[in-house]
């Protein structure tokens, strides 16, 4: 008996360790994401956006911008990072942006991933006065820049 109970308390550690580390939800600053986050502080230092990618990221002037995203997918860790280096060398006067970390349930306790119909991290929301315009999904099939301006 005394061995089946060291056994179920063995086996039940992982589960009780991972209760814990439960990643990160909610909304966050680009700033607190790059500090708080060492693999997108690495991407986003590694990245070095085209001249031309720069110039594009105009056409989001007066836009808003939601970033729905996990601090645990390796698509985020990669894109996100990206998009802010590509916000920041550029300049562009969005109209808000919003980063939203998601849970591995792909949800956020203010709704916002759920509102959006988030299907997979990262996706990048473009909207004018409420309206979305263009929704890039884990990957873009060009440049990020290039697909979050398509069709603007």
């Amino acid at each position: 008996m005394f061995k089946k109970l060291i056994l179920l308390f063995a086996l039940g550690m992982p589960v009780i360790a991972c209760a814990d580390t439960a990643p990160f939800s909610g909304g966050i600053t680009a700033d607190a994401l790059l500090s708080e986050h060492s693999k997108f502080n690495e991407q986003y230092q590694a990245f070095t956006p085209t001249t031309q990618d720069i110039a594009l990221m105009q056409k989001l002037a007066g836009k808003e911008l939601i970033v729905l995203f996990g601090t645990w997918c390796h698509d985020s860790q990669r894109e996100v990072p990206k998009l802010i280096k590509l916000l920041e060398e550029s300049k562009v006067k969005l109209a808000s942006i919003e980063y939203v970390a998601v849970g591995y349930n792909k949800q956020d306790d203010a709704g916002i991933a759920q509102a959006n119909d988030l299907q997979y991290t990262p996706t990048f929301i473009v909207k004018q006065n409420g309206k979305e315009l263009v929704r890039v999904i884990e990957k873009p099939t060009a440049t990020l820049a290039q697909d979050l301006t398509q069709g603007l």
